[in-house]
């Protein structure tokens, strides 16, 4: 099998499996796990695990970010604004709405990561970025209020922490970016998950919370932890580094559909066809982005090899 072909495996491997984790803390929120704990677990139990990882693997890089107080900062930011707080408004937005319906509004990121790289930049929008935002305003509108402006189909607090995990889902891609470039995904990932891992039971004492070990809790922990964090987390990072970050980003987003399916066929969770429009819209809105990208690195990888043919 061709490595391209076994990283878009993986890339899609780890799309399904976070489609796993939202119906699986979903699940567990319904039954009396409180999301504090769940958030607390979430990051402790996979950030101990990917900095095992990155110790046998990249020991070096670990101990330079450790023993260096600018890396440290950097990493806590990045753990505490970009991994926990998207971490956490992702399990509310579940919490407060479901899991496919949270998980489609967190994929309105590409958007938010447009609006400030155009401001950054200091230019306007393309014609085909604006119409990707278009599409995905539609899209969360219809969502949110069933084409009915008047009153909202979803609670205020469902719609407000979906929002937020869109926007610290942007803050998890944009903080990181030169420390991954240097330091690796794993490294970085890890380290930020173990700190929020850490931070986060501290702030809000989350042992306090009962932990029902059921058989069926214990099952739902394993695919939101074991499935849905660490091996996704662990394989999409070897599949993009097999296909690409844009194909890898085009390849995830099965995960809203996937999470979408599995809430209907698992949870027992009702979908009207305007709401599926409206995520319609907002994964069209995502792929044209993501489209775009890949349009432009292809042009460009065909430009350099052009220029690198004998005369």
């Amino acid at each position: 099998m061709s490595k391209k072909w076994s990283g878009s495996i993986m890339v899609l491997s780890a799309g399904i499996a976070w489609g796993i984790s939202g119906v699986s803390g979903q699940y567990l929120m319904s039954h009396g796990i409180h999301v504090n704990l769940l958030t607390s677990l979430r990051l402790l139990v996979s950030g101990l695990f990917l900095c095992g990882l990155a110790l046998v693997t990249q020991k070096s890089n670990v101990k330079k970010i450790l023993t260096t107080p600018k890396l440290l900062i950097a990493i806590s930011l990045f753990a505490i604004f970009g991994l926990l707080m998207n971490q956490y408004a992702y399990l509310n937005a579940i919490q407060y709405t479901n899991a496919g319906t949270a998980t489609v509004l967190q994929y309105l990121s590409p958007i938010f990561i447009l609006i400030y790289v155009s401001l950054v930049e200091k230019r306007w929008p393309s014609l085909s970025e604006c119409f990707s935002m278009v599409l995905a305003i539609l899209g969360t509108l219809i969502i949110a209020t069933h084409a009915h402006l008047s009153q909202l189909a979803i609670t205020p607090k469902g719609l407000a922490w979906g929002l937020l995990a869109a926007i610290t889902a942007a803050l998890y891609i944009i903080i990181p970016i030169r420390l991954i470039e240097k330091w690796g995904s794993l490294v970085v990932i890890g380290l930020g998950m173990l700190f929020s891992g850490l931070f986060f039971p501290l702030v809000t004492q989350a042992w306090q919370y009962p932990l029902s070990l059921s058989g069926d809790n214990l099952l739902a922990l394993f695919g939101l932890i074991g499935i849905g964090t660490i091996f996704a987390y662990t394989v999409f990072l070897k599949g993009t580094a097999l296909v690409g970050p844009v194909n890898g980003s085009l390849l995830a987003s099965v995960e809203p559909v996937v999470s979408v399916g599995f809430a209907i066929l698992l949870l027992k969770e009702v979908f009207y066809p305007i709401d599926l429009l409206g995520m319609l819209l907002i994964l069209i809105s995502v792929l044209l982005i993501s489209y775009r990208d890949w349009l432009i690195m292809r042009s460009l990888r065909k430009m350099n090899e052009d220029d690198n043919l004998p005369i």
